[in-house]
């Protein structure tokens, strides 16, 4: 049943994939893809707050007695810019005896950034705390995580993700599809997305 149902889409995912390949032949933001709060979100899960308990520990870990760590980050748009926001956990001190010595804090912190294009990948720049924590030693941990880890990691390769995408065309449908190229011109807040325009070249074997 699964083998007749593939045969039956193999035309209409076929003419899919070749409207797609003159839509990327055509002049620059041919193509434009919208991209979630939760996609980033989700990207910043998976390569950042990977861990069992979706933590990042930005000092320590979870068997030192001291530490900190970032945890359930939280995308919006606002204006022309994307707000990151996350919630930390610290225990600031010495360590002795398999205890830390010190102040344990729980805050929140936002960080917001503008995005960038950048070459196949959509990228952030201009990152702006908006929110801390009252202690000055906290901070000190957390402004370079927030300003510099939180953008690169949310960093996304488009072309990437589209050859992932392709790379089952040929099982799909009879036609291996291959992206040989793809650059992104222009990112923008819109309307409670990141609408990104890109344009690039397939080939149909």
């Amino acid at each position: 049943m699964l083998k007749r149902y593939a045969e039956r889409m193999k035309p209409r995912l076929a003419a899919l994939f070749f409207l797609l390949a003159a839509a990327l032949a055509l002049p620059a933001h041919a193509i434009e893809i919208r991209v979630s709060a939760k996609a980033l979100e989700r990207t910043l899960a998976q390569q950042l707050f990977n861990t069992p308990d979706g933590r990042y520990y930005i000092k320590g870990s979870a068997d030192h007695p001291c530490f900190v760590y970032a945890r359930d980050p939280r995308v919006r748009f606002k204006d022309d810019r994307i707000i990151i926001h996350v919630s930390t956990k610290s225990r600031l001190g010495t360590g002795a005896f398999g205890s830390c010595i010190g102040v344990g804090l729980t805050t929140d912190a936002d960080v917001s950034v503008i995005p960038q294009a950048e070459g196949e990948s959509i990228g952030f720049r201009d990152a702006r705390v908006d929110d801390l924590s009252s202690s000055r030693e906290l901070n000190f941990l957390l402004v370079p995580f927030l300003t510099h880890k939180l953008p690169q990691q949310m960093k996304i390769n488009a072309a990437e993700l589209i050859r992932k995408l392709l790379a089952e065309s040929g099982t799909v449908t009879g036609y291996n599809v291959r992206l040989d190229n793809l650059k992104i011109h222009s990112m923008m807040v819109e309307n409670g997305s990141l609408v990104v325009d890109f344009d690039g070249d397939l080939s149909v074997d």
